[in-house]
């Protein structure tokens, strides 16, 4: 399936988004500073998204019991005796967790401690509901039999990148390489 979500002015250059089947767990794979305590797998169905929990877990233990204001005790307790950022996490699909930030790995982040810890768990979610892209910038080339007049055009592929976690941001991405390549074909004229 072709997905072209852009096209240069022109008609020569064109960019699609294409599902990317092997992106990696961000949580696995890539550098993070939050920690992820998974409350609920819903009966095993789900993965816990962190294997350990992170320093916390252990408090966490000590009052998951209480499933009414469990959540409330830790929230407090991490920011009173820990200086952390708790946020909940409750996604139609998947595993209910805690993600937190610890204030020593909060410094330097160059944004809120609390959007950080919602780009995290966004980038997390979005991979794991399948939501990873790549795009592929093309080129139109044309051709022409020496043998018989006629001519036809196809697309190659320029450039491409994987693994933009979430549609729009993929979107974007794929939209400033057309600009890219464009610029590049009007400057080489």
């Amino acid at each position: 399936m072709t997905n072209v979500i852009a096209t240069s002015t022109d008609g020569r250059f064109r960019v699609r988004l294409v599902p990317d089947e092997c992106a990696t767990n961000p949580r696995e794979d890539f550098d993070h500073r939050a920690h992820v305590i998974t409350i609920d797998t819903h009966l095993g169905h789900y993965a816990p998204i962190d294997k350990d929990g992170g320093p916390l877990a252990g408090a966490w233990d000590r009052v998951s019991w209480n499933r009414r204001r469990g959540i409330d005790i830790f929230t407090r307790w991490a920011g009173i005796f820990h200086n952390a950022i708790v946020i909940e996490s409750r996604p139609k699909r998947g595993p209910v967790s805690l993600w937190y930030l610890l204030r020593e790995d909060a410094e330097d982040l160059g944004m809120l401690p609390e959007a950080y810890l919602d780009a995290e768990r966004a980038e997390y979610e979005a991979w794991a509901e399948g939501d990873v892209y790549g795009y592929v910038v093309e080129e139109a080339v044309d051709w022409l039999r020496a043998d018989v007049d006629e001519a036809m055009t196809t697309w190659e592929e320029v450039d491409s990148c994987w693994g933009h976690y979430g549609y729009d941001w993929a979107a974007s991405a794929a939209r400033a390489a057309l600009r890219t390549h464009t610029s590049k074909s009007m400057l080489a004229a």
